[in-house]
């Protein structure tokens, strides 16, 4: 068996065999940052991205300690980058001590990605069921499992618990689950990543001013 080192130095970053590094005119972006990733997010998917929707979420605790996960985003406007979870759990814990986040998206097909941070709130309650159960079965099913990061006795404790809740979800697909709860970040910044092959990477940043307005600025590779 290869060590870690070993496998790393025989991978390559950006096969061009599989990888597309389209340029990115900072000239011709457009004023606000939501329209740029809107595009972004349409062409991660159409260039074969299996799951662009997948989202880094970063938190800190109450002792300011950092934490990260890997989200799904529920949706992105105006108001701000939508994602989901039980309020109970470790990152809503986590948001409700300090409602502040970091997202990053990764899309290694086309050799980008998208940083934001700001402060976080909660959408209303009938916000977080219509958003739910717009969703899949699973997905209801494995909110109606409840106890997201709470200690697990057994995988046996798990699967009682899962068909239990697989078995509600089929039969009553409106099923509330209070611990429900979309959270929504307003970005302050927004970073857009594209690779280089030469390494000459662009990255341009939006900044939000104080008329709610965006400044745009060019920061080193």
């Amino acid at each position: 068996m290869r060590s870690v080192d070993e496998l790393l130095r025989s991978l390559r970053v950006w096969d061009p065999a599989v990888t597309e590094l389209p340029p990115l005119d900072p000239a011709g972006a457009p004023g606000d940052p939501l329209e740029l990733f809107t595009r972004w997010f349409g062409e991660a998917a159409r260039a074969g991205e299996r799951e662009p929707h997948t989202v880094s979420l970063a938190t800190a605790d109450a002792e300011g300690l950092p934490d990260a996960r890997v989200v799904m985003l529920h949706g992105a406007d105006a108001d701000g980058w939508a994602f989901a979870t039980h309020a109970d759990s470790r990152k809503g814990r986590q948001l409700a001590a300090r409602p502040y986040a970091a997202l990053v998206f990764y899309w290694p097909v086309l050799g980008r990605q998208v940083r934001l941070r700001g402060p976080v709130t909660v959408a209303p309650a009938d916000e977080a069921r219509a958003d739910l159960h717009a969703r899949s079965t699973g997905a209801l099913a494995a909110a109606l499992t409840g106890r997201q990061s709470a200690e697990l006795g057994s995988t046996d404790e798990l699967a009682r618990a899962s068909e239990a809740a697989w078995e509600r979800a089929g039969r009553e697909p409106d099923a509330p689950v209070p611990s429900w709860t979309l959270y929504r970040l307003r970005p302050d910044e927004v970073e857009f990543f594209q690779g280089e092959a030469r390494r000459r990477h662009v990255r341009l940043s939006y900044r939000r001013t104080e008329d709610d307005g965006w400044e745009r600025r060019l920061l080193w590779p």
